[in-house]
């Protein structure tokens, strides 16, 4: 098994699939991953194998080596399209993520005016007032809903706090244009069970929820790298291809990554 750890708290700049020239910054330890899923497709592994020893970055440490990228990529004439959190697990688990993003932001403005700030987020912790209210403030909230069906979600995604999807499906709703939904649709079978997400069992349901989340963008994508669950199998371009189809006809921006 082959899988992605990224140095912490700066990475990159990366070419992203779909936000162009990224540099990464990691609220996690660079020695393993910290998450509230433990989904089986995540390139990062799974939570027990990649077990922390080290502490989280301080919110200094993050400010201190973000600065200091951004003025060498200044100087260097480097391009920069997007700063994103990410990497090794969910950043809005950092207990100072709210004033990350307004340093964030801050040195956003003073560099890289034109660059975009963008959260990838399983959404989990949206229920909470200053996550929620931090990622109001970024460009790009970009939230995981691979599905409206908990057991699903259960098996797949793997939630190890309490999850309410219900909670989460309303915060998302408050987001309206200022969300980004973001859904792995992918296919397989695991321990006898299939984790095919791309039939109207599952992708009918999906897509009224959505309809009701009224986002600005909604990103699908497959499987790109080796996951730590053996079975996953990629989505078809076709069946990618039909669901973008589906969500243009309600009116909503979509995009697939192959």
């Amino acid at each position: 098994m082959s899988t992605i750890i990224y140095p912490s708290p700066i990475f990159g700049p990366v070419k992203s699939r779909r936000l162009g020239v990224s540099l990464g910054i990691n609220l996690l330890p660079e020695d393993g991953k910290v998450c509230t899923f433990d989904c089986l497709y995540c390139e990062c592994g799974f939570n027990a194998e990649r077990r922390t020893r080290q502490p989280l970055p301080t919110r200094e440490e993050v400010a201190a080596a973000l600065e200091a990228t951004l003025l060498k990529m200044q100087a260097e004439g480097t391009a920069l399209d997007v700063l994103t959190f990410a990497g090794n697990g969910e950043p809005t688990v950092h207990p100072h993520f709210a004033g990350i993003i307004d340093d964030t932001l801050r040195m956003r403005d003073k560099y890289f005016p034109a660059a975009k700030v963008s959260v990838l987020t399983n959404a989990t912790l949206i229920t909470r007032p200053s996550v929620f209210e931090a990622l109001k403030r970024v460009d790009n909230n970009i939230l995981k809903l691979d599905t409206v069906n908990e057991d699903y979600i259960r098996f797949v995604d793997r939630p190890n706090m309490a999850y309410n999807l219900t909670a989460v499906i309303g915060k998302l709703k408050e987001f309206g244009k200022n969300a980004i939904i973001q859904t792995m649709f992918m296919k397989g079978e695991v321990n006898g069970r299939s984790v095919d997400n791309t039939g109207d069992e599952y992708l009918l349901p999906w897509l009224e929820t959505v309809k009701a989340i009224s986002p600005r963008q909604v990103m699908i994508y497959t499987i790109d790298r080796e996951t730590p669950q053996a079975g996953l199998q990629k989505a078809t371009r076709e069946e990618l291809d039909r669901i973008v189809a589906m969500l243009k006809a309600e009116g909503i921006e979509a995009s697939a990554s192959y």
